[in-house]
């Protein structure tokens, strides 16, 4: 186990293998739900890409693609690499098969490298590795939707920006949303906005100033 770990923290600081390190793959399709797609996918160095489809606003009845990048901390990165291994890289089964839970949406995990390509589809997974990388991903999804949000909200209804970043700067202190450094350029933009209110800029400074990992345990 701990050879496993070792080896996930030396692919995302960027001194892996010179050939393809590998990339995890997650998906999430929920009709009706805010977005109503998204996938994000991460590179062994941390370099991650994110998509989402859904509503342009809570209000609205239009829909858009957001399309972003970032790049996952060192310990996330590293976590998630050492899931995939501890879960055979998704290779076999890994819905737990219970038809009578609800249905969450329909999520897939997916692994590639140079010798393997490898993915499993699940509403809900019983395997423990599973479920934290499912906690992750679901956490950083909703801190990249924020980030969409307030880019918006930020461009065309600045009014909003307020109601949206008490909400997003609750969640964080809970521990439902990670990885906040992926919004921080929207963040400054709003921080960095003197048309913006004083109150809406510090919180905007708060939540850059926070630290929040969904890291599970070893």
């Amino acid at each position: 186990m701990q050879r496993i770990a070792w080896a996930a923290v030396i692919l995302c600081s960027g001194a892996g293998w010179a050939a393809d390190p590998g990339t995890v793959t997650f998906s999430l399709d929920f009709p009706n739900s805010a977005p109503e797609h998204y996938v994000i996918s991460v590179q062994a160095d941390g370099r991650a890409k994110y998509e989402s489809t859904g509503r342009i606003s809570p209000d609205s009845d239009e829909r858009d693609t957001y399309q972003g990048q970032f790049s996952f901390s060192a310990a996330t990165c590293a976590r998630i690499f050492q899931l995939a291994a501890q879960a055979h890289y998704f290779s076999g089964n890994i819905d737990s098969g219970n038809k009578k839970l609800a249905f969450t949406g329909a999520k897939k995990l997916a692994y590639s490298d140079g010798q393997r390509n490898t993915s499993a589809e699940y509403n809900f997974s019983s395997l423990a590795p599973v479920q934290q990388l499912t906690h992750i991903f679901q956490s950083v999804g909703a801190t990249l939707e924020y980030g969409r949000r307030l880019t918006y909200f930020h461009r065309y209804q600045k009014l909003a920006l307020d109601n949206e970043l008490k909400q997003m700067e609750d969640q964080a202190r809970r521990g439902e949303i990670a990885e906040l450094q992926a919004v921080k350029p929207i963040l400054q933009e709003i921080y960095d906005d003197s048309s913006v209110i004083k109150v809406v800029r510090a919180r905007a400074l708060r939540i850059m100033d926070m630290n929040v990992s969904p890291i599970a345990g070893n």
